[in-house]
């Protein structure tokens, strides 16, 4: 050995390639001090584990890893088995919680949005049981379902988890938010999704006022379309909805006590929405398409017809409500901020800076359908 290195360094067998000799040796000397050399018995004597004074007697290390070896290779137990039954519950648990968290993901993809049923719709695999890790025999098994309002309760069976489900998410409305990266959002959404789903029903009475409204959405422009052939009118076809949305909306409104709404909106369903939700006259909308100048009707604007605004009272159970339609700016990307002053303006007008909700906003957007 060179002279350099300190004797303490110089003449050890304590280095990583000894680590395993080393270690027999130790256990050795924990079974009997005697088996091996008297060198090694004053060092290992020397270690505070192994001092008979310590109080803290060394165990030999061999033996518990044979053992862990061991029971890391044997079988898990089957279900059924004592010791199991845990296990196995807290695995069907998290099978129910990942089903439901592909049904809010998924299932919208089979909504029945074909009253006919002249589409069929193939089932995608994730919904199935089977993919879950769940079978039939689990339909009377009770889960916790972790809801965060009533749409559900605290626990319920699987079968009618799955009832829920199919009506929250795959019936005639379907609903995907799973694109929303705001978690607080997108919760927000799906738990008042869930709850409307559950909670909220549709008379007979509402359903025939709807169906009047989609009727007369749909009259209208095919009266265009055949009457003002080429003309631009930015037709609603494939978004009819948006008149029944906005009618519902201006009504659900004038029971909270909003006394005005203001609108923007593009070119598209804006002659729709003029008719069938603002009330305007469609002999004026007619005699505007045939290019006729009316004195008592068109004075103050020759801007084109998708362009124009409008206003009117709408009768609603909280009294009438003032809707305002704003007339389209040049750059669609204006539309936000004319609305917003002109709300401002109404709220100052009625000393209302504070803004109690007594003037809404409101950016319509007409959906465009997807071609079949």
């Amino acid at each position: 050995m060179p002279q350099s290195q300190p004797p303490q360094v110089a003449g050890t067998p304590l280095f990583g390639s000894n680590a395993p000799y080393v270690e027999q040796l130790y256990e050795r000397y924990l079974q009997d001090p005697q088996s091996v050399d008297s060198s090694w018995r004053e060092f290992f004597a020397q270690l505070p584990a192994g001092r008979a004074d310590s109080g803290r007697p060394e165990r030999a290390h061999s033996p518990i890893i044979a053992a862990i070896a061991a029971r890391t290779q044997s079988p898990a137990a089957p279900a059924g088995a004592p010791g199991a039954e845990s296990g196995g519950a807290s695995e069907k648990q998290a099978s129910v919680s990942r089903l439901m968290q592909i049904y809010a993901n998924r299932g919208h993809l089979i909504a029945n949005l074909d009253p006919l049923g002249l589409m069929q719709r193939p089932r995608p695999q994730v919904l199935s049981l089977e993919y879950a890790g769940l079978n039939d025999a689990d339909m009377d098994t009770e889960f916790v379902t972790g809801a965060r309002n009533d749409w559900i309760g605290r626990r319920a069976t699987l079968r009618e988890i799955l009832a829920r489900l199919e009506r929250i998410y795959c019936g005639s409305i379907g609903a995907e938010f799973a694109h929303v990266s705001n978690s607080d959002e997108r919760l927000w959404l799906q738990d008042e999704f869930q709850l409307g789903r559950m909670q909220q029903g549709i008379s007979t009475q509402e359903r025939r006022a709807l169906l009047a409204e989609l009727t007369a959405a749909e009259g209208l422009e095919r009266y265009l379309h055949t009457k003002y052939v080429g003309q631009k009118r930015f037709s609603l076809e494939g978004g009819d909805v948006l008149i029944a949305s906005l009618n519902d909306l201006i009504q659900q409104g004038g029971r909270a006590g909003v006394e005005e709404f203001v609108l923007g909106m593009a070119h598209r369903g804006r002659l729709n929405v003029l008719v069938n939700v603002l009330g305007k006259s469609p002999a004026q909308l007619f005699s505007e398409f045939e290019g006729k100048y009316d004195e008592n009707h068109m004075q103050g604007s020759g801007d084109v017809k998708y362009h124009k605004g409008f206003s009117a009272d709408v009768r609603t159970e909280g009294g009438n409500v003032h809707v305002a339609l704003a007339f389209n700016p040049s750059h669609l990307e204006i539309v936000n901020p004319v609305v917003e002053g002109s709300v401002r303006a109404r709220q100052e007008r009625r000393n209302d800076a504070a803004g109690d909700k007594v003037v809404l906003s409101l950016r319509a957007v007409a959906p465009i359908a997807a071609k079949p």
